[in-house]
């Protein structure tokens, strides 16, 4: 159940994990020594993550400025992602949470009801049930994480309400 998750706090430190990207690039947290911009998404099919996204773009200026980075994190297949990427016209890194292990580790990860899990089944049809690497139906939060350089959480943005997203403003305000 959501209210159930509580995502990592501030001065949590998040221990390493790999992901693929939709190129099959593989991503590192351990090599990375930039300040990170984590932010989950819940799929493509969700037009509150795609605009999003979108949104997110206006921040490259900034996150230049800082040494910082942006990941998206997508509980979706590879070839899900690319529509995403289509559709936001994204240049930021998009991975695959294969096994929802990244959401795990940030505590994100939920399983909605049975309402609206059938919900979803009857209106996105295969767009949701062969999007993920299982079929549990479970979905990350979409929240936001900054991490400093030694991967310890310093900032975040944690609401249940998929609709309530971090602001360009609180994030640029954070990473410094």
């Amino acid at each position: 159940m959501i209210d159930q998750v509580k995502g990592k706090m501030i001065g949590d430190k998040i221990d390493n994990f790999n992901a693929k990207d939709h190129l099959g690039n593989t991503f590192s947290l351990s090599k990375e020594n930039k300040k990170l911009v984590i932010v989950f998404i819940r799929g493509q099919w969700c037009p509150y993550c795609n605009k999003y996204i979108e949104t997110l773009q206006n921040l490259s200026p900034e996150l230049k400025s800082k040494n910082a980075k942006l990941v998206i994190i997508s509980p979706e297949k590879p070839e899900f992602i690319e529509k995403t990427i289509s559709k936001t016209k994204t240049d930021y890194t998009v991975l695959y949470d294969e096994g929802y292990k990244i959401a795990e580790a940030f505590d994100v990860l939920y399983t909605p009801d049975s309402e609206t899990l059938n919900f979803y089944n009857s209106k996105l049809k295969e767009d949701f049930s062969n999007s993920r690497s299982d079929n549990s139906g479970r979905l990350p939060v979409s929240a936001t994480f900054i991490l400093n350089e030694n991967k310890e959480i310093t900032w975040r943005h944690f609401d249940t309400d998929y609709k309530k997203r971090a602001s360009i403003e609180d994030i640029v305000k954070n990473l410094n």
